[in-house]
């Protein structure tokens, strides 16, 4: 992988390495667990025990006589502690339930009491001699279990984003197709479980709350512990520099942050608390079971006439968390007729939410792993099939895609991969040693998405820039990307640049997300860059000295502030942003529509007689536009592609009918990857600018990198055995 640039203008090269590597594997960068002020005390929850029901005593004295406890909390009264509401419906929390304010239980492992102690050894032991006696009531955990509920989804949640999606007449040309494919597939929940845990610590200085957090949405926490506790947001302050992982189920306020804040006013003393790995599991949100149902229709030679995609996704009893898994199947071809339908499943759960290519990655499953039929029924081969129905238009809105290199993905993807080798006879391929050969074929897509921002660029004599800007570092480099971004166009050396996130005490910080990361961030970065010129009167292309410019100005620092929008998204978005809201733009603009795209190519080798899968490589080529920060994109891609390995032969969150929650709640017992399953990852870019979408020409790649790779994992164990597997994880009962 290069790490360096080299200008032509004979200038030193640069350094394109993740800019804060040295911080992290040496441990100077702080994380919310980090933070261990004077006389902190630790939190712990004890939790529900039951699928649903009533709390109808509950018994705190064992854990009260537990030496160190201070605090033992079961319920807080409803003006001490406020509705704070779910994300998705205007609020700003995980999920609308907050626990500890009432006896209802609403899904197995909600939280029941708060323990306070002086050292977590005693907070935990106390919060596990909790007990408590139950009136049961009837619950459902599984999509398809009695009781269960299913809603239309746009009749639920009447939201124009929200709605099916309908070209033409889909059930008429699919009955008129020569060729039809009606398949279901189902894919299963499953938990993000990042490395690090949901953590917080809170403490007082006076009337100002200050909260460290392992959140994607600083501004969340900020505003709804206001709202919680009946506080000024100004009086709240949040900081999130670092995350040990996201993924999505960081990216809103969860319910132990008020309980630990009033635990804190009460003892006067600042409150720490690290949820264990199973509480995670039942307190942080999920992706939800699903089942895709598609249909496509098309001519001899597989030329798209139909296709329809109907969903039904998992949801919990007290919130609707909405599917938008037609987004990207509408869009991935030229299909001249489209029909979705998406239905909500209520289940007793908590709420489900983002994880990783939340909605994208199972649907890709789906069509994908339909396309490939059609491939089979047809005698098309897999990648002519798709390039034969490649598109530069978008197929729902008639507006033109910013960008889309898709077609080229394939061919270089291909090539790369050496797919002209390809015996299309399934179970025709031997390798070496004996294992059978299968190589399967994904493209996928996800939204372009832009949020506004605000950016603070400063300069001071000794040429150091800073930039304090809304976004989140979790993992996908937004720092490098915003350095090397201020590197490149000032011609400072990197090292000289300082970059502040997740924090917001120094910019309004939107939910970091959807891959619009760094698509909003750069774009503030480089108007704030310009003005910057302006101050400095150096408004020519060329490096800048950063000092002589300060000093031709008479100055010591100097300091400008720019935001930016989504395009054609109203002035009102940055009072929704600084208010602490939502405030999303796109994938569909006034003048385009903008989608980031993959293409993945997967080896399998199948064991003969175990019929254990192995994948010894994948070659994944990304159109994201230009690739901000080489390094830190192509580990972006790794990593879905790794997660995409995961979702196809590992990962599942298994329940139980009998009690309720999840029963895998460890990572002992949830299987993801590990180094041995994961061998040779090939990355490659498109690397063309999408400029129409913003100036900066940059698209997300942090979750486009799965997509698509559990179904060409998928299709390829159809190729080495003949198996068409419609349901996920595939288990070696599936190939035997």
């Amino acid at each position: 992988m290069t790490v360096t640039d080299t200008p032509a203008t004979g200038t030193p090269p640069l350094d394109t390495r993740r800019v804060d590597a040295y911080e992290k594997v040496t441990g100077r960068a702080r994380y919310a667990a980090d933070r261990v002020p004077e006389g902190v005390a630790y939190g712990a929850f004890a939790t529900a025990r039951i699928g649903k029901g009533r709390i109808v005593r509950i018994d705190t004295s064992a854990a009260e006589a537990v030496p160190g406890v201070q605090l033992v909390i079961t319920k807080f009264g409803p003006d001490e502690l406020r509705d704070v509401g779910f994300l998705i419906a205007g609020g700003h929390a995980v999920q609308s339930l907050q626990p500890l304010r009432g006896d209802h239980v609403a899904y197995r492992g909600q939280p029941i009491a708060l323990v306070i102690a002086d050292n977590l050894v005693a907070a935990t032991e106390a919060a596990q001699l909790i007990t408590a006696e139950y009136q049961p009531e009837p619950f459902a955990v599984k999509i398809d279990a009695e009781g269960a509920n299913t809603l239309v989804q746009e009749q639920a949640i009447p939201l124009p984003f929200l709605a099916d999606i309908k070209v033409g007449d889909a059930d008429a040309a699919f009955a008129a197709s020569t060729v039809r494919i009606a398949s279901t597939y189902e894919h299963p929940a499953q938990h993000a479980v990042p490395m690090e845990p949901f953590a917080s610590v809170v403490h007082w200085d006076g009337d100002k709350l200050i909260v460290n957090d392992s959140t994607q949405n600083a501004n969340a926490v900020r505003f709804g512990l206001a709202t919680q506790l009946g506080l000024d947001p100004a009086d709240v302050e949040v900081t999130s520099p670092y995350l040990g992982g996201g993924f999505g189920n960081k990216n809103s306020m969860y319910g132990h942050l008020g309980p630990i804040a009033i635990a804190s006013r009460r003892l006067g003393r600042p409150v720490k608390m690290v949820l264990p790995r199973p509480q995670t599991f039942h307190t942080g949100s999920f992706r939800p079971n699903s089942v895709h149902t598609v249909h496509l229709g098309a001519d001899e030679n597989g030329k798209l006439r139909a296709a329809i995609h109907e969903v039904d996704q998992q949801t919990s009893r007290h919130d609707l968390f909405p599917s938008e898994a037609t987004t990207v199947s509408s869009r991935l071809y030229a299909v001249p007729t489209f029909r979705g339908r998406q239905r909500l499943v209520q289940t007793d759960v908590q709420t489900p939410g983002f994880m990783r290519a939340p909605f994208e990655s199972p649907a890709m499953f789906a069509l994908e792993s339909a396309m490939d039929e059609l491939a089979y029924a047809t005698g098309r081969d897999p990648v002519e099939l798709r390039l034969a129905n490649d598109t530069a238009v978008d197929p729902v809105t008639g507006l033109p895609f910013s960008g889309r290199h898709l077609a080229e993905c394939l061919r270089r993807g291909a090539a790369r991969f050496g797919w002209d080798a390809r015996d299309p006879q399934p179970a025709s391929m031997i390798a070496e040693d004996g294992s059978i050969l299968g190589w399967g074929v994904a493209a996928g897509c996800y939204p372009g998405s832009i949020v506004p921002t605000v950016a603070h660029v400063s300069a001071t004599e000794d040429g150091t820039i800073t930039v304090a800007v809304g976004g989140h570092e979790m993992g996908q480099g937004i720092r490098s990307a915003i350095a090397l971004l201020v590197a490149r166009d000032l011609g400072v050396p990197v090292n000289k640049v300082i970059v502040l996130v997740g924090d917001t005490r120094v910019a309004p910080q939107h939910l970091t997300a959807g891959s619009w990361g760094t698509s909003s961030a750069l774009p503030a970065v480089q108007a704030a860059i310009d003005e910057l010129r302006k101050a400095l009167d150096v408004t020519d292309p060329d490096d800048v000295d950063i000092p002589a410019a300060l000093r031709a100005k008479g100055k010591s620092v100097v300091t400008v502030e720019a935001s930016t929008l989504a395009p054609g998204q109203p002035p009102q978005a940055l009072d929704q942003l600084k208010g602490g809201g939502l405030a999303i733009g796109g994938p569909v603009y006034p003048e385009f529509v903008t989608f980031s795209w993959v293409a993945h190519f997967v080896e399998v080798r199948v064991e003969p007689t175990t019929r254990r899968i192995r994948v010894p490589r994948v070659v994944s080529v990304v159109d994201c536009g230009r690739v901000a920060s080489p390094v830190t994109a192509a580990s972006q891609v790794r990593g879905g592609v790794v997660w995409g390995i995961g979702a196809a032969l590992r990962e599942a969150s298994e329940v139980d009918d009998r009690f309720g929650g999840f029963l895998n709640t460890t990572l002992e017992e949830y299987p993801v990857p590990v180094n041995a399953d994961i061998h040779q990852i090939d990355v490659d870019f498109i690397d063309e600018p999408d400029l129409l979408f913003n100036p900066v020409g940059v698209k997300g790649v942090g979750e486009v990198g799965m997509v698509g790779v559990a179904a060409a994992v998928a299709n390829a164990v159809h190729h080495a055995t003949g198996r068409r597997v419609h349901r996920l994880p595939i288990r070696l009962e599936n190939v035997l």
